[in-house]
């Protein structure tokens, strides 16, 4: 096995180690960290909250002591530490951890500086035009950053501005623009840059294949595309467009299965579609057995619910027990 660590639980389970044993023998097979290996992990943890609480101590100062503070005390404590952030990049690079800390440091204060301009000199703007503005700002560090922290903040800006666009005018362009319509863009959204960022990764971005990044937008593609389902199975607003969420959910789902299942071999993603089909499936039941609401309706939902939830389980460890075994 590639893993000792399973390989030992696995035979734990087996009865083939004692339980009072289990830890000498992911000792004696080296599958707990050790002590470079915690210090590592720590050294990263700190820098990175550091970083994040940093940027957000400099917002909330000046947010908390607003009337004390004149405009240019608060622009400057904004700016001030933007401009070290940027000299420490510049001092460290982007190679090293540090200055990518930096980095993304000074994208979050790019946004509270924005913010700040526009309560100081009320521009007017809507809330939607700060997120856009404040992704326009930062795309480019974005782009030279190679960091995936970044991109994912840069698509959290990006689905913030659509939404509270879609808040803005929705209901001046209600014939346009329906709840159910912000989800088909969003989910748009996401699931281009799902497969956006997965064709980069495999076009020999190595920086892009840290997969808790990219499970993240497929988590997001994921959620919107079963909110779809969902409208169409319960008709809520029985507009044109709902009628084609459970279609586009079967369509999702199977893509899913070819990619993650054959290609890429994500657990996580294949874990999030089980959840999903037995969200839909279960809510289908409902809807169609509400006009039998008697205990053994709901008797049988939870049946098919708790089977589902087994089966599932099952064929995840066995898709996991075989991607184990091919690493070996």
């Amino acid at each position: 096995m590639a893993n000792p660590r399973d390989q030992i639980l696995d035979w734990t389970d087996q009865g083939r180690i004692a339980p009072g044993k289990l830890r000498a023998a992911l000792e004696a097979g080296g599958a707990l960290p050790d002590a470079s290996q915690w210090r590592r992990f720590l050294d990263r943890m700190l820098l990175w909250m550091g970083s994040v609480m940093l940027a957000c101590a400099a917002i909330f100062f000046f947010a908390f002591n607003w009337a004390e503070m004149g405009r240019l005390a608060k622009i400057g404590l904004v700016e001030a530490p933007i401009l070290g952030a940027l000299f420490l990049l510049w001092r460290l690079g982007l190679e090293r951890a540090a200055g990518k800390a930096a980095l993304f440091a000074a994208a979050l204060l790019a946004g509270g500086l924005l913010a700040l301009i526009g309560q100081i000199y009320q521009t007017g703007a809507d809330t939607w035009e700060l997120f856009a503005v404040w992704a326009a700002a930062i795309l480019p560090w974005t782009l030279v950053g190679r960091l995936t922290a970044l991109w994912v903040l840069w698509l959290a800006l990006l689905n913030l501005a659509v939404a509270l666009y879609y808040l803005t005018f929705g209901f001046l362009w209600g014939f346009v623009f329906a709840p159910e319509r912000l989800m088909w863009m969003l989910f748009g959204l996401n699931t281009a840059a799902l497969v956006a960022w997965e064709a980069c990764a495999a076009a020999g971005l190595e920086w892009l294949r840290e997969r808790w990044s990219v499970r993240i937008v497929a988590t997001a593609s994921g959620t919107l595309v079963t909110w779809l389902a969902l409208v169409h199975i319960l008709d809520w607003r029985g507009s044109g467009s709902t009628h084609w969420g459970l279609p586009l959910w079967l369509a999702w789902m199977a893509a899913a299965y070819a990619a993650y299942r054959h290609r890429l071999k994500d657990v996580y993603v294949l874990a999030g579609g089980v959840l999903s089909a037995i969200v839909v499936i279960a809510t289908f039941l409902a809807k169609n057995m509400a006009s039998h609401a008697d205990a053994g309706a709901f008797l049988f939902i939870g049946l098919v619910i708790i089977g589902l939830s087994a089966a599932g389980g099952w064929w995840l460890k066995r898709v996991l027990n075989e991607q184990d075994g091919e690493a070996a």
